[in-house]
């Protein structure tokens, strides 16, 4: 696995990667929700539609809107097996080991947290 620091400097490099960032909707959300909500919904999310080893409509499985964790992942290059392998050194055709499945996650939850200070958002429930 990629180290995150260096992943980032990486994924800054993107035009691609770098064009994402929370639309209102998703503001409005995370703010509602705040991020320990917001970090359930990404485990979730990658325990469903990343972690196994061939993941349903793979490449396809992520929305680009709806969700703050969505945006995020297609910011962090978490969005598809491919995207894993490309960016993050895991390898696609196994199911994510937990240490894997934390690691993105990690990724997802350091992009929301840098949106968040660009906004000063809180980081809890209202």
């Amino acid at each position: 696995m990629r180290n995150l620091d260096l992943l980032f400097a990486a994924l800054s490099k993107s035009r691609f990667r770098r064009r994402f960032s929370l639309g209102a909707k998703e503001h409005e959300y995370l703010a509602a929700k705040g991020t320990e909500t917001i970090a359930d919904h990404a485990r979730e999310f990658v325990a469903q539609r990343l972690a196994p080893a061939k993941p349903a409509n793979d490449g396809r499985q992520t929305p680009f809107r709806g969700h703050p964790v969505f945006v995020a992942q297609h910011a962090t290059a978490t969005c598809c097996r491919s995207c894993l392998a490309k960016w993050h050194d895991i390898a696609a055709g196994h199911q994510l080991t937990p240490e894997e499945q934390a690691h993105v996650v990690a990724a997802i939850m350091r992009w929301i947290e840098t949106q968040e200070g660009e906004t000063g958002l809180p980081n809890s429930p209202r």
